[in-house]
């Protein structure tokens, strides 16, 4: 089995990037399943049910996302509803939606850190139950850990290590180097990038971000429309145990 896993979408341009990218990748690579994480895909903060729509339509399986899920509003009554869309499943159990979901036997999990993000509940231990009360068997079990710290990150992907078919980071929207097979046999990657301009501040508009830094003051960012897009992406061959083989950079640049 071979599954994509991309990297945060970022507005408009970013939806627009996957649909032109994605159906060729999945013919060209024989792709068999698609994660993405959509919670930057409306307006550059948040999820709406057209531009999760938008998104299955080009080709994803599942949307993951994390901090920014509760940006726009109007997709909280949608989270209970059929669209595979999750929320990270360490929030707080009354929040609406889900943080996992079964889909032919390929479960997708969706983890938000704590360091320098927010306070929630613990990923480590919500993980644990729900692999314990998992009922499977499974073709895969894929991870979606939206998160700021690398060492958090690194750190969850020792704790998964042979019980996941794979943990991949979300967040930083800028693309790490050290995707690896783990010795259990999960891949791993620190951060999948983004699927945004490339003239850009991870996805914002450069002037905009220099702005905040030099004056601290606050404004609302704007999506960076220019320059080429980047599509950051990671390929893993998973094996009819569920464990990983491969797991390689699918990174592309949309003129």
């Amino acid at each position: 089995m071979k599954v994509l896993m991309i990297g945060d979408i970022i507005g408009k341009p970013g939806r627009d990037t996957v649909s032109v990218v994605l159906p060729h990748l999945r013919n060209e690579l024989d792709i068999s399943f698609v994660v993405a994480n959509g919670e930057n895909a409306a307006g550059g903060f948040g999820l709406t049910k057209e531009t999760a729509e938008n998104l299955l339509a080009s080709g994803v399986d599942v949307i993951t996302s994390g901090n920014h899920i509760w940006d726009k509003k109007d997709i909280i009554p949608y989270m209970n509803g059929p669209l595979p869309i999750l929320r990270p499943n360490n929030y707080p159990s009354d929040n609406p939606g889900r943080g996992h979901v079964n889909i032919n036997g390929i479960l997708v999990i969706n983890l938000i850190g704590r360091v320098f993000v927010g306070n929630y509940d613990c990923p480590f231990r919500s993980i644990d139950q729900l692999l314990t009360e998992a009922t499977g068997p499974f073709k895969a079990i894929l991870v979606d850990l939206h998160a700021e710290a690398t060492s958090e990150k690194i750190a969850m992907g020792w704790y998964l290590d042979g019980r996941v078919s794979a943990i991949v980071g979300t967040h930083t929207h800028v693309p790490t180097a050290d995707a690896r097979i783990l010795p259990k046999g999960t891949g791993y990657v620190t951060d999948l990038g983004m699927v945004g301009s490339s003239n850009s501040v991870i996805g914002s508009k450069v002037g905009q971000v220099l702005d905040r830094f030099l004056t601290q003051t606050p404004q609302r960012l704007q999506i960076a429309t220019d320059g080429p897009m980047n599509f950051n992406s990671v390929l893993i061959d998973i094996d009819d145990t569920g464990m990983a083989t491969r797991i390689v950079r699918i990174d592309k640049e949309l003129n």
